[in-house]
């Protein structure tokens, strides 16, 4: 049994062997389900406070810009999810073969199912956010990164909180974790090493959430979502600064052999990122046609466009830590989420 088919959200879930079933009542729902994961990790107890200016700085603006989902967001809003919330042109079938083929009656449960996938995967990465950060907290060695990292803490309990009500409450449908963003979380909350943990969250993870939430930002019809969005946009944007200052430097004098296994985090990262939007679970639940599905997203050129627009903030961080070498910059032109005229042959 795969991590994705043990976890069972609290709210009813679409299941690839449950095409098009039936939503059952909340307190009708399945029971919780604990994906059990065995992590170890060094806890850095300091006792020099004080020493870093721009990470004490960037704690005192969270601090100042905390907020409160349920009181600070219009929850009364009316949500139709079979809308077009989201441009069309975001769901990854979109302009294909597949998509022409769709009739009036299934184009609404597409909208509905895409949504669900796209917001139900934020809510799972948020709380692999949530669960990192905590561990951040514990094995950051910088004070003044400590204290940051627990008002991360509670931002993403936040982002958590936020997307699980308007699942519940405005899509009724939510799907389990794609297996894609479970293994890269697995991979971060097992890593020992604090880099590694900063550059896969804050850096890698972080970084995808935040060029993906400002185009959800812009583009939304539905003004609660897109609150939503923003809100937590800002706030991330908080999150990949963060990971850009504690890792300054970090990778200056490491060895061949250590940055050779940044460098293959880095890609393999990468990838699974890239694979969470080929969304298969959605085309099977749907019973559209898989591998037409599969295809049509590898080739849509929309889709190359959108993966490019979610690694923009990705490629200039990694640029700026040092890791863009050239086995990275290869990495990023086979996946095709930057292309190669785009960096310069030093960066």
């Amino acid at each position: 049994m795969s991590a994705a088919e043990k976890f069972v959200p609290s709210i009813p879930v679409a299941r690839p062997s449950e095409p098009r079933r039936t939503l059952r009542a909340q307190n009708d729902a399945e029971p919780v389900g604990i994906d059990w994961l065995r992590s170890e990790l060094d806890t850095a107890f300091t006792q020099g406070y004080e020493g870093r200016a721009d990470l004490r700085a960037l704690y005192e603006k969270a601090k100042d810009h905390q907020w409160n989902a349920k009181t600070e967001l219009a929850w009364g809003t009316p949500v139709d999810p079979q809308a077009e919330n989201v441009p069309d042109q975001f769901i990854p079938i979109f302009g294909t073969d597949v998509w022409n083929r769709l009739s009036k009656r299934e184009l609404p449960e597409v909208r509905r199912h895409a949504s669900s996938y796209l917001l139900s995967n934020f809510l799972h990465g948020e709380q692999g956010a949530l669960l990192a950060t905590s561990q951040i907290v514990c094995s950051v060695p910088d004070a003044e990164a400590k204290l940051y990292a627990a008002s991360q803490v509670m931002d993403e309990a936040r982002h958590v909180e936020a997307y699980e009500r308007y699942l519940r409450e405005k899509i009724e449908l939510t799907y389990p974790v794609s297996p894609h963003l479970k293994q890269l979380l697995d991979e971060i909350l097992r890593e020992t090493r604090w880099d590694l943990k900063f550059l896969g969250m804050q850096i890698m993870v972080e970084g995808l959430a935040l060029a993906a939430f400002g185009i959800i930002s812009q583009t939304s019809n539905e003004p609660l979502i897109r609150d939503i969005v923003h809100r937590i946009m800002l706030d991330e944007s908080r999150h990949v600064a963060f990971g850009v200052l504690s890792l300054r430097g970090v990778y200056d004098d490491m060895s061949a052999s250590e940055l050779r296994d940044r460098e293959e985090f880095i890609i393999e990262a990468s990838r699974l990122m890239r694979d969470r939007f080929l969304m298969q679970e959605v085309w099977e639940n749907l019973g559209l046609p898989v591998a037409d599905c599969l295809d049509a997203v590898r080739n849509s050129p929309i889709m190359q466009t959108f993966q490019t627009l979610l690694f923009s903030k990705i490629v200039p961080n990694v640029k700026r830590l040092g890791l863009l070498t050239p086995k990275v910059r290869k990495g990023f032109e086979e996946l095709r989420v930057i292309q190669y005229e785009t960096w310069d042959a030093t960066a």
